[in-house]
């Protein structure tokens, strides 16, 4: 049995349920929960016909999700045609919409559940590590699958601090809150700072989970070289794993929708700090490009990868 942890931190992020939830504006958010709920109980089988039959409506539809996939599948990779590109885009939607259907699943079924449906290697990467009483921070890129470590590492006794932004939809977001630390964890906003992060881990024995891929603009980013062209990466993780006293552990996070389970590979701790924030921020590429050259379908093409420019300040999914 895992032992109950004390995880209350009053600046931690903790949004509450509110009776406004019950409001003719999220019937809709209700009803998708209940989809959902009664969906992760069918057949994956079923499930990916399904996400097969949406993928080639998703792809179709002419929105901003669409236009930053496609701006970001073009300028990583160019030497692919377009019809290439647009095989990654399907086979992305397919992926995301598999997971999403089966999304209910974490909340509503056990962790024993959870251990069965996960695939784990190079998971000693880690262990090795936290037996030893040394701290880690996950390098994790965003993938649809991106919540998943967390909950099952907290599950098995090692929960997460992470920092976050919060949802627009604010019953969404009280609900994804509820589901990422049901087994404990930490969560921060990041109006609150590093500091409780860096806390979290040096002093109250988390493991780190830092996204490498965020676009947090030109004032804290370095450029450095992605795929085929370059991008506005976090600065400051060398610093960060001195703060904290950490190795960083790169994690891939996957969810495989021919069998409905989730994978996650651990990687060999990096070499940080290498004390030149250019050569830590192409690391942290490095290890992105690495994975999603195998497994492109994983990765969120539609978020805002690209938005920040080096020699423009031109928005390229305009």
């Amino acid at each position: 049995m895992i032992a109950e942890r004390n995880d209350f931190d009053p600046k931690a992020y903790d949004p509450k349920f509110e009776f406004a939830f019950l409001a003719p504006k999220y019937w809709g958010t209700w009803l998708a929960v209940l989809f959902a709920s009664l969906l992760c109980f069918f057949p994956n089988s079923f499930r990916l016909t399904f996400a097969k039959a949406l993928s080639l409506i998703a792809t179709k539809i002419n929105n901003k999700a669409n236009r930053r996939a496609r701006v970001n599948l073009e300028m990583c990779f160019p030497q692919k045609s377009n019809e290439e590109r647009e095989l990654i885009l399907r086979n992305s939607y397919i992926t995301s919409i598999s997971y999403l259907l089966s999304f209910a699943s974490l909340s509503l079924k056990s962790r024993q559940w959870l251990e069965k449906n996960t695939v784990i290697r190079g998971f000693a990467n880690l262990t090795e590590l936290t037996n030893n009483g040394q701290k880690v921070i996950l390098l994790v890129p965003h993938t649809w699958a991106i919540d998943i470590p967390a909950v099952l590492l907290a599950s098995r006794g090692l929960p997460v601090s992470a920092m976050a932004k919060a949802q627009k939809n604010k019953l969404s977001d009280w609900l994804m809150h509820r589901q990422r630390v049901q087994y404990g964890g930490r969560v921060y906003d990041r109006s609150v700072g590093i500091k409780p992060f860096i806390k979290s881990i040096r002093s109250d024995n988390y493991l780190g989970y830092y996204l490498p891929d965020e676009d947090l603009g030109r004032e804290h980013s370095v450029f450095v070289d992605f795929f085929a062209t370059q991008k506005a990466t976090i600065s400051g993780l060398g610093k960060l794993s001195s703060l904290s006293k950490a190795k960083i552990v790169p994690l891939f996070a996957m969810f495989n929708s021919q069998s409905g389970q989730y994978e996650l590979d651990f990687y060999p701790a990096l070499p940080f700090p290498t004390g030149d924030e250019h050569m830590d921020a192409r690391m942290m590429n490095e290890c992105i490009e690495s994975y999603v050259t195998a497994k492109p379908e994983q990765y969120m093409w539609i978020l805002r990868l690209l938005k920040t420019r080096p020699d423009s300040n031109a928005n390229p999914y305009n």
